[in-house]
């Protein structure tokens, strides 16, 4: 997906800080830094992780070549000694952190980058803009996926966001198990089926809506699925099945109210003949009006505007903070934040899902300086994403989307059942801290 350098997605201040620690010969200190989130969104059940695979990607393209160092010069962001130093970049260090696709939690240590501070600090930005854009959005997705059940969701937001970010949404929302995408550039590059018909302009291009239909069908087939909304609702379900017969393969609706709809186009399908015609419907979809329209006779979705919006949740306020330094001896020192509101937690962490004996999650149980006791029926969350700058495989394009989606089905069906309420609660599951430290 990244056909540039991806060494620019950052804050000036994230290379001013690499200057003065240059400076001042604590550049190459081995430090820790964590990214978590000291809360989820308001009324929120868990978070999901998703971006991993992406930042793997970007790793590889996080370089400053001659057109960013350039810039640098020219604009005097900084001086010569650190411009030599970004000249031959790349990270050596080793990632760790949550699969990409499991669930999270308030302070779950969701990747943990361990290296020089200087090479840590200044991929800061990079990943928090992936982890928190790509997480906010599988976290609306499996909400919406856990109301639909059985019944595929497809996504089609991409034109209600910028273009880079509806790829990278449409990627999301797979992994939290969304079907398919409106979006070929995902197709391309993540192996997404794609999807997709006709809008209401080619119905308004034609002179009546059966052309419209007609030249529709002639070009894809009775299997299609036909819009018809554009005008009268029932007649153009008596349009569509005079045009496309018993095989027509859809019909889609786009406005009005949905439920009541749904149920009385069912039934004249069915006077129709056409019992196997499907009813997609869209239209501002959420994941409450997803549930609404358990009860009718739906077969599946298409969601737009709040998913790649992320459902009132647009990021998942993530952020990346230095746990462990070493000294000038060489001994690692926990360090933390201790501002009002924003405190962080020092130290390497480790972290564990506590299972009962069905499976069943019970805590998020989160170790500092060591990994906490387990009785054996629990998992290990953390997994090793880099080691020694060497990217490990299998996380990354179609094979990590697919790894990402599985774990994500397998880490739902751990959660107790109440994680799927969409109403306002606390985490389903408690955050516990066990300091070894």
């Amino acid at each position: 997906m990244w056909q540039q350098p991806t060494s620019f997605f950052t804050d000036h201040y994230e290379l001013t800080m690499l200057q003065a620690s240059l400076h001042s010969g604590a550049a190459h200190r081995r430090s820790v830094f964590e990214a978590f989130a000291r809360r989820l969104p308001d009324g929120r059940r868990y978070g999901v992780v998703a971006g991993t695979g992406r930042i793997l990607e970007g790793l590889e393209h996080f370089r400053f070549g001659t057109e960013q160092l350039d810039f640098l010069a020219n604009r005097h962001v900084v001086d010569d000694t650190t411009l030599e130093f970004l000249r031959g970049f790349r990270f050596s260090g080793d990632i760790r952190g949550y699969a990409e696709g499991d669930l999270y939690f308030p302070h779950s240590p969701i990747l943990t980058v361990e290296s020089t501070f200087a090479e840590a600090c200044i991929l800061e930005t990079f990943i928090l803009s992936v982890l928190n854009h790509d997480s906010a959005i599988a976290s609306a997705a499996s909400r919406m996926t856990a109301a639909a059940g059985i019944r595929p969701c497809i996504e089609m937001g991409s034109r209600r966001t910028q273009e880079h970010s509806a790829v990278a949404a449409a990627r999301a929302a797979v992994i939290a198990g969304f079907q398919s995408t409106s979006n070929l550039e995902a197709g391309l590059h993540y192996g997404v089926p794609t999807v997709g018909t006709a809008a209401h302009s080619f119905t308004l291009l034609h002179d009546s809506e059966r052309a419209a239909f007609e030249a529709q069908v002639a070009s894809m087939g009775a299997g299609t699925a036909l819009l018809v909304d554009t005008y009268d609702v029932e007649q153009g379900v008596r349009t569509a099945v005079e045009v496309a017969g018993p095989g027509l393969g859809a019909v889609r609706l786009d406005s009005g109210d949905l439920v009541d709809q749904a149920r009385w186009v069912r039934r004249l399908l069915d006077d129709l003949g056409n019992h196997n015609t499907r009813i997609m419907v869209t239209s501002d979809l959420d994941e409450h009006a997803i549930a609404a329209l358990a009860s009718a006779p739906v077969d599946s979705y298409g969601v737009g505007t709040a998913l790649v919006t992320g459902s009132g949740a647009p990021t998942a306020s993530m952020v990346y903070k230095l746990v462990s330094r070493q000294d000038d001896d060489g001994t690692y020192v926990d360090v933390a934040k201790a501002s009002k509101n924003k405190a962080s937690r020092g130290g390497n962490k480790y972290a564990l899902r506590r299972l009962n004996e069905r499976g069943r999650a019970t805590a998020e149980v989160i170790g500092t300086g060591a990994r906490p006791a387990s009785d054996g029926n629990d998992r290990d969350l953390l997994v090793d994403l880099v080691r020694g700058g060497e990217i490990q495989p299998g996380f990354t394009g179609h094979a990590g989307l697919e790894r990402a989606a599985q774990r994500h089905r397998d880490s739902v069906k751990e959660m107790p059942g109440l994680s799927k309420r969409l109403q306002r609660g606390e985490p389903v599951i408690p955050t516990e801290f066990v300091d070894h430290s």
